[in-house]
C-alpha cells in the first residue's frame, strides 16, 4: 500500500551503490527527499532541486542533531559499513523519535544478521533490533550481497595466483537495481515489518563467481585454493546461514547475465 501524499523521506547512505538507485525512484514517486551522509553531495551526481543533501556522521560523539531529520514521515536508512552500524542506527533511531515526525522507519540488513557468528553479522541484527524496539512502525529488508559489491571484490582478486576456495562460502549476489526497487516500493507503504529476504536465482562459490567473471571476459580460469574456514564460522556458512530461506523474495538475473551485461 502506498500512501498518497507527497511527505518527505530522509535518506541515510542515499549516495552508495544502492542509494543513488534508490533516490531517483522516490523522487519520481513524487517525494523530495532528504538525503543524509558523510560528504553531502558527491560531483558526479547532478543537483536536483527536489534532493536535498546534508552532512552527519551517525558513528561521530555525541547525539544526532533531530533537525537533521527534516521533518520526515519516512526514514529509509541504507548508511552502512564493515562495523559500527548498530551503534549508527540507535543514534539515529534516537534523533527519529526525537524529531516527533518519524512514523516509518526502513532498514536494508544482510541475510543471516541474527546466524552468522560475524561481528559485522552481529552489528546488522542489533541495528534491527534498534528500529524495531524503537517504538515507530517499522520495516526491516534483509538483502544478499548485491553483484555490483562482489564484481569489484572479484576484480580485486585477479592478480592473485591462485583463488581462494574457503570450503562452505557461498553466495547469492542480487543487483542493486532489484533491492533499490524494493526498497523504494517498502519505504513509500506503510510499516511492514520483517518481510522476506531478497536475493539473486543463483548460489555461487567464490571461485565459480571468478571463473565466470574470466569467462565473461574472455579469459581463462585460475586454479584454486581451498581454504577450511574454522569454528563456528566455518560451521554456520557449511550450514548455508548466510543463504535465504525457501519464503525469500527471488528476483531479477543470475550472476552470468549481470556479467553479460
Amino acid at each position: 500500500m502506498t500512501r498518497k501524499i507527497n511527505t518527505p523521506v530522509l535518506v541515510t547512505g542515499g549516495t552508495g551503490t544502492i542509494g543513488r538507485l534508490t533516490v531517483p525512484l522516490l523522487v519520481g514517486a513524487g517525494r523530495t527527499v532528504r538525503v543524509l551522509s558523510r560528504g553531502g553531495r558527491p560531483a558526479n551526481i547532478a543537483p536536483d532541486p527536489r534532493v536535498e543533501y546534508v552532512q552527519a556522521d551517525l558513528l561521530a560523539d555525541g547525539e544526532l542533531d533531530p533537525t537533521l531529520i527534516g521533518g520526515a514521515e519516512a526514514v529509509l536508512h541504507l548508511a552502512g559499513g564493515p562495523k559500527g552500524d548498530d551503534a549508527a542506527t540507535a543514534r539515529l533511531v534516537r534523533a527519529a523519535r526525537a524529531a516527533g515526525t518519524v512514523k516509518h522507519l526502513v532498514l536494508v540488513s544482510v541475510v543471516g544478521a541474527d546466524a552468522m557468528p560475524l561481528g559485522y553479522f552481529r552489528a546488522k541484527a542489533g541495528a534491527e533490533r534498534a528500529v524495531m524496539e524503537s517504538g515507530i512502525g517499522w520495516t526491516v529488508l534483509r538483502a544478499a550481497q548485491v553483484n555490483e559489491l562482489l564484481l569489484k571484490m572479484v576484480m580485486a582478486m585477479r592478480r592473485m595466483p591462485l583463488v581462494p576456495a574457503p570450503g562452505g562460502l557461498r553466495f547469492q549476489p542480487v543487483d542493486a537495481a532489484e533491492v533499490a526497487a524494493q526498497l523504494a516500493e517498502l519505504t513509500l507503504g506503510v510499516p511492514a515489518g520483517r518481510v522476506p529476504d531478497l536475493a539473486g536465482p543463483g548460489v555461487y562459490t567464490l571461485p565459480e563467481l571468478a571463473a565466470a567473471q574470466r569467462v565473461a571476459a574472455g579469459a581463462k580460469p585460475r586454479r584454486t585454493l581451498p581454504v577450511r574456514l574454522p569454528g563456528k564460522v566455518g560451521r554456520a556458512y557449511r550450514a548455508g546461514a548466510n543463504l535465504t530461506s525457501d519464503d525469500a523474495w527471488i528476483v531479477g538475473r543470475d550472476w552470468e547475465a549481470f556479467l553479460a551485461s
